[in-house]
């Protein structure tokens, strides 16, 4: 078994953080996600589930290929594995091999449950053909890969001494790592260290070169507690999403794992390759693709993290910052120092400061960003950071455009009644105007839109808060739609259909064009999705249709 002071952290933001409803992302998208996290120092990125789709095989391909096998790497130690989830069959196996084979350093990480009610209800498999099957497809899966990882789904409640005993196998048959998960969240912190310690113990066959992996579930808010505990044990990998998003009530937080290790690290003594300083810019990565708004109140990356309103709080404060603060926000990236840009700040100057805060962009991207840039500096005197940021996501972290905004004209107030004139630019480079009359100012917007792009979706959440501070604020909305048509997806893990949900983001100084852009971000995720959706049925079934 591994026995050192580095802990590696495997996230799993673009496989279990993408299940959670609403998250789903674009090939485009995890890659961007992708290349962010590798940046940000994460040793093993497990880029989706192969199996799952035509589209997920081809975004884990993509980063397999960019992200783990880059044609000039920075350093061999910023070369992540790349993984791809498979379950224990042959054909997920295939699938993660094409997927995941192009990386410099491939994985294959494959699951079974070990539960009895895992067992007796969803695989129908009796204790005796878990373990045949473990051994199986583990060894399978090695013919493919020297990096093999095996899970024992739902090991939290699963029967330790049947644990040793399937785990054995697994390393018996070439597994590397042991990954063990608390797959719906409930076990206490104390009862996984007993789990963890018990299995070091003893698994047979455990030894060093074999990594024991911790990946735990947050139903019960426990799931940092219990990573901890598991690597206090001994574990050496922890699997962790960005804003801890997941299924259910999400995973571990990365940010949450990370920060804890190093503030407290008299108490761990352990270390990890994390850049912190590239945590808050990745945070808002994947708020902004996802659609899923980070909470004020989250550890380490929420608005409120490093904010202080209590007068008792603030005198502290004043007289030094560690009598409320026990980590300096600039250690996870959140800037305190305003580096004052405006209207007569040049080319240079922005790609600087955009430089310094982890965006790379090329000439083109930099036009794009210095136009938008410009015409926002036209309306406030002074651009901060949380604005640069705003303008990098809206500009560049979203789908392909189908429909973009064109204008739009909105009056409202106590006398008459709410109206909205909305133009688009259709895929066919044609503007589309319509007016709309709504109960308020936004919703007459979105029913223009609507009437404009004629997808059916239901608005399933609105949220608008300001960037920076002032009456010129920058605002910035986020929305979630679902497709009301029951345009569905395959769930990866249970083959079950489930109704699609979309996030959608915007930014502007006028509130109601951000709440446009958000809505047209999430609709034309929608229309990219169905199309998509609606090509691979013509491929798959096209003549027998025809």
């Amino acid at each position: 078994m591994t026995n050192n002071n580095y802990v590696r952290i495997f996230d799993t933001t673009l496989r279990d953080g993408e299940q959670s409803p609403g998250a789903t992302m674009t090939s485009a998208e995890k890659l961007e996600v992708a290349r962010s996290l590798a940046m940000m120092g994460v040793d093993i990125i497990e880029a989706g589930f192969p199996a799952a789709s035509p589209d997920d095989l081809e975004a884990v391909r993509r980063i397999a290929v960019e992200v783990g096998n880059p044609a000039v790497p920075e350093s061999e130690a910023r070369v992540p594995i790349i993984a791809g989830l498979a379950r224990a069959n042959k054909s997920d196996i295939d699938k993660a091999w094409e997927a995941v084979q192009s990386a410099k350093h491939p994985r294959i990480h494959t699951f079974l449950a070990t539960s009895p009610i895992h067992m007796k209800h969803k695989l129908k498999m009796d204790p005796e053909e878990v373990v045949q099957r473990v051994s199986e497809m583990v060894a399978y899966a090695k013919t493919f890969c020297d990096d093999v990882e095996f899970s024992p789904e739902d090991a939290g409640r699963s029967d330790p001494e049947f644990l040793y005993v399937v785990l054995g196998e697994a390393i018996k048959s070439g597994a590397t790592t042991l990954n063990i998960p608390d797959t719906v969240g409930y076990t206490t912190p104390e009862e996984f260290y007993t789990l963890i310690d018990g299995i070091i113990k003893h698994t047979p066959g455990m030894r060093d070169g074999i990594t024991i992996s911790v990946h735990c579930h947050d139903d019960l808010g426990m799931a940092t507690a219990n990573t901890l505990a598991g690597i206090r044990a001994g574990a050496r990998q922890a699997e962790v999403t960005m804003n801890g998003i997941g299924e259910r009530a999400g995973n571990t937080s990365l940010e949450e794992v990370v920060m804890a290790l190093k503030t407290r690290h008299p108490v761990f003594d352990l270390e990890t390759g994390i850049q912190t300083k590239q945590i808050s810019r990745v945070s808002k990565l994947v708020s902004n693709y996802t659609g899923i708004v980070v909470q004020p109140n989250k550890a380490i990356v929420g608005a409120n993290a490093f904010a202080h309103e209590a007068g008792i709080h603030q005198d502290g404060m004043l007289k030094h910052q560690t009598t409320y603060e026990i980590m300096r926000p600039e250690d996870v990236g959140v800037n305190q120092t305003k580096l004052v840009l405006g209207k007569h700040s040049g080319r240079h100057a922005l790609r600087t400061r955009l430089a310094e805060l982890g965006h790379s962009l090329d000439e083109v991207e930099l036009d794009k960003a210095f136009a938008r840039f410009k015409e926002l500096a036209d309306r406030k005197k002074v651009i901060v950071d949380a604005d640069l940021e705003a303008v990098i996501a809206d500009e560049f972290y979203r789908p392909r455009d189908v429909y973009l905004l064109n204008d739009m004209q909105v009056t409202c107030g106590t006398m008459g009644m709410p109206t909205a004139t909305v133009r688009l630019r259709g895929p066919d480079g044609v503007i589309h105007t319509q007016a709309s009359v709504g109960t308020g100012p936004v919703d007459a917007v979105y029913k223009a839109v609507n009437a404009i792009v004629n997808v059916p979706c239901e608005l399933l959440e609105f949220n608008v808060h300001a960037i920076t501070e002032g009456i010129d604020a920058l605002g910035e909305v986020t929305v979630r739609i679902q497709g009301a048509n029951g345009h569905t997806s395959m769930d990866a893990q249970s083959e079950a259909h489930y109704p699609r949900v979309y996030g959608g983001h915007g930014a502007d100084t006028d509130i109601i064009v951000a709440s446009a852009k958000a809505y047209i971000n999430a609709v034309n995720k929608l229309i990219i999705a169905q199309t998509e959706s609606h090509e691979r049925v013509v491929n798959d079934f096209g003549v027998m249709l025809g």
